[in-house]
C-alpha cells in the first residue's frame, strides 16, 4: 500500500552556510565529509556529435524514485540520512533540432569528487551526476564544471508548485500540475512542459524545454509527455 507522509517543498536547512550549492527540494540536504571517486560511467548508446538545437531539463518526483525496485536504499538520495527530497535535477540535455539527440561526446574530463559534491543536493546521486556529463554534457560544454554552471543557473530560476498540496485533491490531472507550474514560473507556456507518468499514472518526472538560447520553448513532438485530460497519482511516500 502506498503511504501518504508529506514532502514539504522547502530548501534545504542544512544550506544555509553553503550559498554556492544547488538546492533541489527538500527538508534538508546533509552534504558528506568526503566523496569518493566514482567508477567510469558506462556507455549506453552510440556517440553522436551533431549540433545542438535546443535542451531539456529532466526534474524526476524522488518519492516516486526511492521506492521503485531500481533506488538503491542505502543511497545519498534514498536513505533518509542525508535529506528528503521533491523535485530533484535528473539532467540538462542537449537536443538536436531533428532526429536523435547528441550523446556521449566524450569521457574526459572527468568531474573531481569536489565537482560532484557541490552538486548533490540537487541531483543526489554521484554516479548519476558523472553520468549526465559524460553522456550529455560532454555535447554542450568543455568540462564539467561548465556544464553544471548552466545547469545550476537554469534550475535556480525554476519555481516548483506546491505538489504535496496538489496531490491531496480528489482525481486530480496532468493538466492541474501543468497549470501549478505555468502559476509560479511566468513567461513559460504549456507546450513547453512534459509530464512523465509511470506506467500507473505515477508522476515520474517533469522535463521543460528551452530553445538554443537557453530560454523556454515549446517541446517537440516525442517530448510532450501525458495529455491534460490524463488522472495524475503523486507518490509521498517519503
Amino acid at each position: 500500500m502506498r503511504l501518504n507522509r508529506s514532502v514539504a517543498g522547502v530548501l534545504c536547512a542544512g544550506l544555509v552556510a553553503l550559498p554556492s550549492v544547488a538546492a533541489a527540494q527538500s527538508y534538508q540536504c546533509s552534504l558528506p565529509g568526503r566523496l569518493a571517486l566514482q567508477p567510469p560511467p558506462t556507455i549506453d548508446g552510440p556517440v553522436r556529435r551533431v549540433p545542438v538545437g535546443g535542451y531539456t531539463l529532466a526534474a524526476s518526483w524522488s518519492p516516486e524514485y526511492c521506492h521503485g525496485a531500481r533506488a538503491e536504499s542505502g543511497s545519498f538520495q534514498c536513505s533518509g540520512r542525508s535529506g528528503q527530497f521533491g523535485f530533484v535535477l535528473h539532467g540538462l540535455w542537449p537536443e538536436a533540432a531533428y532526429g536523435a539527440p547528441p550523446q556521449w561526446c566524450s569521457l574526459t574530463p572527468r568531474p573531481r569528487p569536489d565537482d560532484l559534491k557541490a552538486n548533490l543536493c540537487m541531483t543526489p546521486s554521484p554516479s548519476l551526476l558523472e553520468h549526465e556529463w559524460a553522456k550529455h554534457g560532454s555535447c554542450m560544454a568543455k568540462t564539467p564544471l561548465e556544464y553544471f554552471a548552466t545547469a545550476r543557473r537554469l534550475w535556480q530560476r525554476l519555481s516548483w508548485p506546491d505538489v504535496d498540496k496538489l496531490s491531496l485533491r480528489k482525481n486530480i490531472t496532468v493538466g492541474e500540475l501543468r497549470r501549478a507550474f505555468l502559476a509560479a514560473n511566468p513567461g513559460w507556456s504549456a507546450g513547453g512542459i512534459s509530464v512523465q507518468l509511470s506506467q500507473g499514472g505515477w508522476l515520474r518526472e517533469v522535463q521543460l524545454c528551452y530553445g538554443r538560447d537557453q530560454r523556454p520553448a515549446a517541446c517537440r513532438r516525442d517530448r510532450r509527455g501525458a495529455r491534460d485530460a490524463q488522472a495524475l497519482k503523486v507518490w509521498r511516500g517519503l
